[in-house]
């Protein structure tokens, strides 16, 4: 799990530089409002003569906190190999109308149905005489490392991580829904950065969370600078051969939400959404055919701009005020995916499966060596 004491291994604090001004926390919770908890579920099956494991969990994002008030949202996918649900009225209607949940692939569903019992539970709709809504719920698949078939995540597992959700600083690593993932040929998880931009007068804050579980290792890249072709012998991941899934260069998923108190319409938020795969592949994500790559951008800005009668008015600026957004965006997404493998740890699974956490001082060497210096450990 992730170092709780200052979140120390984050990548800059390890002492890698990255372009552009963070928030206090580096994380997505700079944006004001913005809540995340997670549920992470770890157990060995006893009795278990095929040695299946849990690793895997949930992560909660409110944008509002707890309270109805749609936002202003639009989504993206690069590859669609992947589910996120609740899309489709995002892209009618122009808002999120519920928290986000970041799960495994085989736990979409209870996710779904409990969040909709949740809502009832706490009286979500109060002020609406009759709604419905569509859950957001996404994925990526850890069945390497947990015993996906297993449906181990039950509703009350559900209930825990969105009633855990807080502002403040995010857990990150192998906690979550990347308790199980693997990214780059090592150990992913959950990352997250933000970026503090001024726009004219006026200060912003894109902040991003991203669930890593994506990419092949001899295209991993931090800073333009090559990593993987240095670490092609290095910590090699062990598969199972008790049929375990082996996993193939390219396979598997990455799921990146974006959260900003700019104000931006819906169809701004989209533009946010396609500069997303530029942070991605900065670390060398192509967007593979075996990958699913859906990520989703909410703005905090016009509370209550949701109506069901009368005119709503709301702010926003001008799309020739954006490049500095986007360029916060895509600085964010490549910082939240290092920080989701510096935070993570060498985690062993299902069936003897293990995967390696990045080799940290490994990497500094290369880094430096690249640049013509030594980078300072601290």
């Amino acid at each position: 799990m992730a170092e709780k004491s200052g979140f120390t291994r984050k990548a800059r604090n390890m002492g890698l530089s990255f372009p552009g001004n963070t928030g206090k926390l580096n994380s997505i919770t700079d944006v004001e409002g913005v809540e995340v908890g997670h549920v992470t579920l770890i157990k060995d099956l006893e009795n278990s003569q095929q040695k299946k494991c849990i690793r895997t969990g949930i992560t909660s994002i409110f944008p509002r906190g707890k309270k109805f008030d749609p936002v202003f949202a639009g989504w993206y996918a690069l590859n669609g190999n992947g589910e996120m649900t609740g899309t489709t009225w995002i892209t009618e209607s122009g808002f999120l109308e519920t928290p986000v949940l970041l799960t495994n692939t085989n736990s979409v569903g209870v996710c779904r149905d409990a969040m909709l019992k949740w809502f009832i539970q706490k009286n979500w709709f109060e002020a609406q005489n009759y709604w419905y809504t569509y859950p957001v719920v996404a994925e990526t698949y850890d069945g390497v490392l947990n015993d996906i078939n297993g449906f181990h995540i039950k509703e009350h597992h559900v209930f825990d991580a969105l009633n855990k959700a807080k502002n403040g600083p995010v857990e990150e690593g192998n906690v979550g829904a990347g308790t199980g993932t693997i990214c780059m040929g090592f150990k992913g998880g959950i990352g997250s950065s933000s970026r503090v931009i001024k726009i004219e007068d006026k200060t912003f804050t894109l902040g991003t969370l991203v669930q890593t579980n994506f990419g092949a290792r001899d295209l991993f890249r931090i800073n333009g600078l090559d990593i993987g072709s240095h670490l092609m012998d290095t910590l090699l991941p062990v598969y199972s051969t008790k049929a375990t899934k082996v996993r193939n260069p390219g396979e598997g998923s990455i799921i990146v939400i974006i959260a900003t108190d700019a104000p931006l319409l819906p169809q701004q938020l989209n533009r946010i959404c396609k500069r997303i795969p530029m942070g991605i592949s900065r670390i060398g994500g192509q967007g593979e055919n075996g990958s699913g790559d859906l990520f989703l951008a909410f703005s905090t800005a016009n509370p209550e701009a949701f109506s069901r009668n009368g005119i709503s008015k709301a702010d926003y600026l001008p799309n020739d005020q954006l490049d500095p957004l986007f360029d916060a965006c895509i600085q964010a997404v490549e910082e939240a995916i290092v920080n989701s493998l510096f935070l993570a740890k060498t985690m062993t699974g299902n069936k003897g499966s293990k995967i390696y956490s990045v080799p940290v001082d490994k990497i500094k060497k290369i880094l430096g060596k690249s640049a013509g210096n030594e980078i300072n450990s601290k």
